[in-house]
């Protein structure tokens, strides 16, 4: 079964009140529809709309930009530089070999907690994790790296995405320094995020998540309905 087959317009028009024939239809029109009832619709219902939405899609929505910046703002650990290389190593142009810091902390885990790190017990044994780990964290990267250019050697000539991924990463700078250099991969992560071109990401637990918006749109939400009752 295809994920529109799994799509039911009734759950929002239903909770809404409104006819089967409402227009913007959320099933013909989800975006249009999304932009004119996100606020009123919890996020049980909501989330059917991943069936039929893509994050980028939902990115022409202001109030789904602002869920997803709240988020990079509230969720600091997650977008700083080591985390955030951590989870998206392929999007770091960086030129460092990768997986070091992954072995260094695999062989003091080794060396500090194995067998309660008796040099009779562990003997060589947390250098050679460390390689390991090192080598497997590198392999890990490599792999991404090439499935990401084999991901963009198919990209039709038509589609606009790529033109409209670029633009977001068009700041990159040729001379910064290493600082520079951490800064801008941070931004771009968040850019990347906002947009819906940040994979792999799970967009639902932040477009749906009516925690992550600001009072004054919680106010028109409840005054929606406070209308809603009074025409009745």
């Amino acid at each position: 079964m295809s994920s529109k087959a799994l799509f039911n317009k009734k759950l929002a028009l239903s909770y809404l009140g409104l006819p089967d024939d409402y227009v913007p239809s959320p099933e013909s029109e989800p975006i249009k529809f999304l932009a004119a009832h996100l606020m009123q619709l919890p996020p049980h219902i909501l989330l059917h709309f991943s069936y039929i939405t893509s994050a980028k899609e939902r990115s022409a929505i202001p109030a789904i930009r602002n869920r997803r910046l709240k988020y990079t703002n509230s969720s600091t650990s997650d977008f700083k530089f080591a985390s955030a290389r951590a989870k998206w190593p392929h999007l770091w142009q960086g030129h460092e070999r990768w997986g070091r810091q992954e072995g260094q902390d695999e062989k003091d885990w080794a060396d500090k907690e194995f067998l309660g790190g008796t040099k009779k017990h562990v003997g060589k044994l947390g250098g050679l994790l460390g390689e390991y780990e090192e080598e497997r964290e590198g392999e890990r990267v490599r792999t991404l790296r090439r499935e990401r250019a084999a991901a963009e050697q198919f990209i039709p000539e038509e589609d606009e995405s790529s033109d409209e991924e670029s633009e977001v990463m068009k700041s990159l700078p040729d001379d910064e320094n290493p600082d520079e250099a951490k800064a801008w991969f941070e931004r771009s992560v968040r850019e990347r995020l906002i947009y819906g071109f940040l994979e792999p990401f799970d967009y639902d637990k932040v477009d749906w998540d009516e925690s992550l918006d600001e009072e004054d749109d919680r106010e028109v939400e409840e005054r929606w309905f406070d209308e809603d009752d009074e025409s009745e």
